[in-house]
């Protein structure tokens, strides 16, 4: 490290070249290429995705994705003359559009049931060649553009279905903007210079305009869903900014003390890039871990995001040191560089605040630690009732095409008629049809569902599919309750003697069965992360308590975020604040990318406080003192550091997306317990309880454990810091 940050710091100028050399061509072959972003979900050996391998095989035609064209009149019905003329106009330009199978209308001679009672609603449905997520975004746009021709004084036009929303729901608004503003004021706060504030948020900025670009080539080669670009500017600014954040505090410490530009800033890589290094390498581990899974949803996710963390982590290595050897002694405030200049050198001092704190902690341990265990476990309670699903149109901004066209079907027909069912019937015979007819007017009886359509039997007469519209909306529990009812219970009845299997598919089954699917390995995935973080932290503190400490506070941590995510969208706390319609379940991917970025960002601060305990403990072999000098000195740091992070993440529960709001709510919240309550309160409190044995390890253990040196022992270390107490 001491070689890579001295090379960057004297070759600065090739450096930022070779940077902004890749963030222009990176920028220029996306831009040529285009992207091809989809959200496609593949789930072998669940029922849904059975269903629709019969239907590609039996009944193509039916087999696409399907979303709706929702008309809603102002005045008068759907079936007056100029109405219907304008919207059959418009419906015949989408069926003629690139990857549009077909188009069923409402004036056609089979769309009676397509136009509700009162008149005043119809829809009509647009089927997709390719599967939910397969269609390109501009073939879905002129869908959208062409369909909106229609809209008048009279006649209100909006789409829906799951094609139609993920092209809608894909941008942040201002929320990248509002985190930039609200990083660098904390960031010139924390520093009181200008230089050193930008120099963070400039470094992390150019890895992410790579990352955002390269995002875009990799959906040519496999699936990457839209919203993966928005999760990668989240999580690259705040990561990113930190990283930074630790060299810069570092190299400023340095010059205080006496050191060069150059040394102080090799001497920063050397020591914090360490650090940087481990915990970025860490997060990229845990967000490739989802592969683990087996749920290609989530790979292109986890590759894009992994892509942006390694290049915000490469930044800070490399850009940073660069930038620090152009800015020199700027990066420090007037009245530093004043101060050096009249007295010089001179030790950092940490301010009173963190010093009393850490005393503080030092006489009374267990008081403030019972108090924050039990302040973040009634956080977590809401955990214990979390539903992990996926979010319908219901959860859209007020407004949006696809939030009115819900609306309007809800209003038309029912909340259950923007997600149906679909029974997909194997016939073995002709005699089967009618079995398979009885069976579906039967079932259509059960509770919970409104109606059935009519079967219809595929050319070659082998498969029968028709669709059931329940009471509730696709999100809601009853209607994963329904869904088991009719797997499990129902049909297995009704095929007896029938000689008919008949299975029930369609996006909100298949919904089901993916939030099934992956909240199944939720348990397992954290398990997981829990045990390699703690064989990573035994290998850098040869110790046995820090890393279970450490691995605890993890659980404590993600089961207290995950709790706050379901008391605001299943509770319904905090709505207006958050500017949230109306409940929602958790997002089931959600908690598994979280879980994989918490588990980097917590390994960053359980490293920069530990390490600086361990440096202590190491030099003093007392582990009060040690504690306690390396709280105080890291306190200020990590919740700078913090604030950041929680200001970014926050700042993207501002944007319109439920799925960016939950991201952000629930990292935010995830920070604000673990740097503010664990890693301040609750783990330097047990340090101080356990004292000496926090540095047991059997010696059999340690001879076989390997060595790693993360803050990286320098003979050219700075003078040990003061510690003010007055």
């Amino acid at each position: 490290m001491k070689t890579l940050g001295r090379w960057c710091f004297t070759h600065r100028r090739v450096v930022l070249v070779l940077w902004l050399a890749a963030l222009v061509l990176s920028f220029a072959a996306s831009k040529a290429a285009g992207t091809a972003f989809s959200t496609k979900f593949t789930l072998p050996h669940t029922e849904s995705s059975t269903a629709i391998s019969l239907l590609q095989k039996d009944f193509p035609a039916v087999s696409g994705s399907s979303d709706q064209i929702v008309l809603a009149t102002r005045s008068g019905t759907v079936k007056d003359a100029a109405v219907e003329q304008r919207a059959s106009a418009a419906l015949k330009q989408v069926a003629a559009l690139p990857h549009v199978r077909s188009v069923l209308s409402p004036y056609a001679a089979t769309g009676a049931k397509q136009i509700s009672k009162d008149g005043t609603i119809a829809y009509a449905t647009v089927t997709f060649d390719g599967q939910v997520g397969q269609t390109p975004k501009d073939a879905i746009d002129k869908v959208i553009a062409t369909a909106k021709t229609a809209d008048s004084s009279q006649l209100q036009v909006s789409l829906g279905g799951q094609d139609i929303e993920q092209v809608e729901n894909s941008g942040s608004g201002p929320s990248t903007g509002i985190g930039i503003v609200l990083a660098l004021v904390v960031l010139f706060v924390a520093f009181g210079a200008l230089f050193a504030a930008f120099l963070p948020l400039l470094c992390a900025l150019v890895a992410i305009g790579i990352g955002y670009s390269l995002t875009g080539l990799l959906s040519h080669t496999f699936s990457v869903a839209e919203f993966a670009t928005i999760l990668g500017v989240l999580i690259g600014l705040g990561v990113g900014v930190d990283y930074s954040l630790f060299i810069i505090t570092r190299h400023r410490n340095a010059i205080k003390g006496g050191k060069s530009i150059e040394e102080s800033a090799t001497l920063a890589v050397n020591t914090a890039g360490r650090a940087v290094f481990f915990a970025g390498l860490t997060v990229c581990i845990a967000l490739l871990g989802q592969f683990a899974l087996g749920l290609s949803f989530l790979y292109g996710v986890a590759v894009s995001a992994t892509v942006t963390v390694l290049l915000t982590m490469l930044s800070a290595l490399t850009l940073l040191p660069a930038m620090l050897g152009f800015v020199g002694e700027k990066v420090l405030s007037r009245r530093q560089r004043r101060a050096l200049a009249a007295s010089g050198p001179s030790p950092e001092q940490y301010g009173s605040f963190w010093y009393r704190w850490a005393r503080f902690l030092e006489r009374h341990p267990v008081l403030p630690a019972l108090t924050a265990v039990a302040v973040v476990i009634v956080i977590a309670l809401p955990v214990f009732t979390i539903r992990l699903g996926l979010d319908d149109a219901g959860s859209d901004p007020t407004g949006s095409t696809t939030r009115t066209a819900y609306e309007n079907l809800v209003k038309g027909f029912g909340p259950g008629f923007s997600g149906p069912l679909q029974l997909v019937g194997e016939l073995k015979s002709p005699s089967d049809e009618a079995a398979f007819a009885s069976l579906v007017q039967k079932v259509s009886t059960e509770p919970g569902i409104v109606s059935a359509t009519a079967p219809i039997v595929s050319p070659n007469g082998e498969v029968a599919i028709a669709n059931l519209f329940p009471t509730t909306s696709p999100q809601a529990r009853q209607t994963t309750t329904l869904v088991n009812h009719l797997r499990h219970e129902v049909l297995p009845q009704a095929e007896a003697g029938s000689g008919v299997h008949v299975l029930v598919g369609g996006s909100t089954a298949g919904q089901v069965d993916f939030a099934h699917k992956l909240s199944s390995k939720l348990i397992p995935f954290i398990a997981v992360i829990v045990i390699l973080g703690f064989l990573l932290l035994m290998a850098v503190f040869r110790s046995l308590l820090v890393p279970l400490v450490a691995s605890a506070m993890n659980l404590l941590s993600v089961g207290a975020a995950l709790g706050i995510m379901n008391a605001v969208f299943e509770w319904g706390y905090g709505h207006t604040l958050f500017r949230i319609s109306s409940t929602a379940p958790v997002e089931v991917f959600i908690p598994v990318l979280m879980i994989s970025i918490l588990f980097g960002l917590s390994m960053d601060y359980e490293v920069f406080l530990v390490s600086r305990i361990h440096e202590e403990w190491t030099k003093r072999r007392n582990n009060t003192e040690a504690v306690t000098r390396g709280q105080a000195e890291t306190g200020r740091v990590i919740t700078a550091a913090a604030l950041i992070m929680i200001l970014v993440f926050a700042s993207f529960a501002l944007g319109d997306d439920v799925t960016i709001k939950q991201f952000g709510i629930g990292l935010a919240g995830a920070i604000i317990i673990d740097a503010f309550i664990v890693r301040t309160v609750i783990v330097p409190a047990l340090m101080h309880l356990f004292g000496a044995a926090n540095w047991w390890l059997p010696r059999w253990l340690d001879r076989a454990l390997p060595q790693l040196n993360v803050e990286g022992a320098d003979s050219d270390a700075p003078r040990e810091p003061e510690l003010v107490t007055q």
